[in-house]
């Protein structure tokens, strides 16, 4: 199902409410990426300058999903949607949910890049950061793109990411621990690389759910908590 499917209306002003509620769902993702790619930097760089721009941009993240939601309940009392359209609604609302807290865990890196640069850089865990980092920040493009495409199969391999990512994680965190364990003297520095590999991995599980809500919009099905390749199979139309 392309997106020619979803809000064409007899009513313009329909039409004109759905079309903003996505488009204010696209520049939210926008601008949720670029705090991630921002804090990823800043924490790599100890740039504490950027650090602060991205936890400057938490109110504009806020006031994007006061907005959206606003958007949705209004559309919600007043349009009483139904079928797509619905989906359409409930999709975005869980989706900015999700991106909320993405941003979240975006100012969580910022003021870990703060510490690190106040008390001295990790001695260990920066090359985990940036390869976690990377893969998240694509998967939450992918999931936006996803979502802007209407595409389920880009939104499966969003989801199949995800484990990737899980698998990456828990070895960076074997690897960290072990290391503090032989220098007691690096644990609170290294403690901060472990608090924001966290967050990446947390950034991660939010772009599957974003991924997995439009999979929902699109086939009509509820694929959270199922094995990658059950949601394969109900996106293929094999089960």
């Amino acid at each position: 199902m392309d997106r020619s499917h979803f809000g064409q209306h007899s009513s313009s002003q329909f039409n004109e409410e759905m079309e903003s509620i996505r488009s204010h769902l696209m520049e939210m993702g926008g601008l949720v990426e670029k705090q991630v790619i921002d804090a990823l930097q800043a924490l790599l760089q100890a740039d504490s300058q950027l650090a602060d721009k991205v936890l400057e941009t938490e109110d504009r993240v806020d006031d994007m999903e006061k907005l959206i939601d606003e958007e949705c309940a209004s559309v919600l009392a007043l349009r009483q949607p139904a079928a797509s359209d619905l989906r359409m609604v409930i999709a975005v609302t869980k989706c900015v949910s999700d991106l909320e807290r993405i941003g979240d865990e975006s100012a969580k890196i910022a003021r870990m890049a703060v510490q690190l640069t106040e008390e001295g850089e990790s001695p260990r865990g920066y090359v985990e950061v940036r390869h976690i980092g990377n893969h998240v920040r694509q998967m939450l493009r992918d999931a936006l793109d996803a979502f802007a495409r209407f595409d389920a199969d880009k939104a499966v391999e969003v989801a199949a990411e995800d484990n990737e990512v899980d698998l990456e994680y828990r070895s960076a965190m074997r690897s960290l621990v072990t290391f503090m364990m032989e220098d007691p003297r690096s644990i609170t520095r290294v403690l901060n690389i472990i608090w924001s590999l966290r967050a990446l991995e947390r950034i991660g599980d939010h772009s599957r759910n974003i991924a997995e809500q439009l999979i929902y919009l699109v086939k009509g099905k509820d694929v959270r908590h199922i094995p990658v390749a059950e949601i394969q199979e109900q996106v293929s139309g094999k089960s």
